[in-house]
């Protein structure tokens, strides 16, 4: 595994080998920020972090904050050594916490997001509980972009809300990216 783009291209982040997560191939975060584009004075929150590859991909890529929710602790140090390993310990953040306790945090600091990037384990119904939880604390900027990363299993119509516009879908052999833009203010 190693970053893609911007300052820190070519890096190698580790990954604890035997681990039953499953990290985003460099094919699938490659196809994702061709897609969002630039990330300058941006700021990203990865759920779910694993690894870290996504947050520090977009560290990587001219994000202003970086912000990533683990709450395994192992690898939210496999997080902190990748985040060393790019020198993007300015502008990395990690809160090992469960996603819901670390958005509680985030509200309460008042950090509104540019681009929320979710990629919950796999057919165990946590999309549901993602978008509900994003409703929830809503902490994405009007107009922000929620991208969920899930199975081509799990369906994700049913859990748009209205304060959500799903305006693009991309899949890749069993993964999907669902693409979101957050409306603060937008009634339905």
């Amino acid at each position: 595994m190693r970053i893609i783009g911007g300052k820190a291209k070519g890096r190698t982040l580790c990954f604890p080998s035997g681990s039953r997560e499953r990290p985003t191939s460099d094919f699938l975060r490659e196809a994702l920020f061709n897609l969002l584009g630039s990330l300058e004075d941006k700021v990203f929150l990865d759920l779910f972090a694993g690894s870290g590859s996504v947050g520090i991909e977009a560290a990587s890529r001219g994000a202003q904050r970086v912000y990533l929710i683990e709450k395994n602790k192992k690898l939210a140090g496999i997080i902190e050594k990748n985040i060393q390993t790019c020198s993007f310990d300015k502008k990395c953040f990690i809160i090992t916490k469960d996603v819901e306790k670390g958005l509680n945090d985030i509200v309460k600091e008042k950090i509104e997001m540019d681009v929320i990037f979710a990629d919950p384990p796999y057919n165990k119904n946590f999309i549901g509980t993602t978008m509900s939880l994003l409703n929830q604390y809503q902490i994405s900027k009007d107009g922000g972009l929620i991208v969920l990363q899930h199975s081509i299993k799990e369906n994700i119509d049913e859990f748009v809300h209205k304060k959500t516009h799903l305006f693009d879908q991309r899949k890749y052999g069993e993964n999907i990216l669902t693409f979101l833009q957050w409306r603060k203010n937008d009634a339905g």
